[in-house]
């Protein structure tokens, strides 16, 4: 139903949309949706924000209007920049719409490259190829550090789960106190 139909959908909504990466600014959607959203557990700061996919080629142009799109790895590193060192979040997570990953087109921004081309992104939770993953990618970062990347399917046959062991504050990979995001 295009940008139209979303936004007439959205006094129904109960939740937040998050998109870093898709400008609104000249649409329905303005002011609808924000780059990112800190949630507060425990005492811990968690930082999500959210990527999409270019729209260019994918959808017809009437659908979603004047939305431009950002180059994802650049709002990565802006949204880290932010999450990370201005708002002192601990965990630093990026819902993906960017797919898993694509053999026929190695140049492709999808999570394992936004993973590699990024620093301080701790997970990547992502969609569009519908990857059904049995346990989260471990891939590096732009400076040699873990980052989880997940993607469990598509149509909610599956639910995943990632915990994470926290030790003064700090991410861990399993060790320390849990908290589930």
């Amino acid at each position: 139903n295009g940008i139209e139909g979303l936004h007439a959908q959205m006094p129904h909504a109960k939740f937040e949309f998050i998109s870093a990466n898709y400008n609104f600014k000249n649409t329905v959607m303005d002011g609808f949706v924000k780059p990112y959203k800190i949630f507060h557990k425990n005492g811990i700061k968690v930082g999500v924000f959210g990527l999409g996919i270019e729209l260019a080629g994918l959808v017809d142009k009437g659908m979603y209007k004047e939305t431009i799109y950002n180059d994802p790895v650049e709002t990565a590193q802006d949204m880290v920049r932010i999450l990370k060192k201005e708002q002192q979040c601990v965990l630093v997570i990026c819902l993906s719409h960017l797919g898993y990953k694509y053999r026929d087109e190695p140049t492709k921004i999808c999570d394992l490259k936004l993973a590699e081309l990024t620093q301080d992104i701790d997970l990547i939770i992502g969609g569009h190829t519908h990857t059904f993953l049995d346990k989260p990618t471990v891939a590096k970062n732009l400076l040699g550090k873990e980052v989880l990347v997940n993607q469990v399917g598509c149509y909610g046959i599956n639910l995943g789960r990632i915990d994470f062991y926290l030790d003064n504050n700090k991410a861990k990979a399993f060790e320390g106190k849990s908290i589930i995001v």
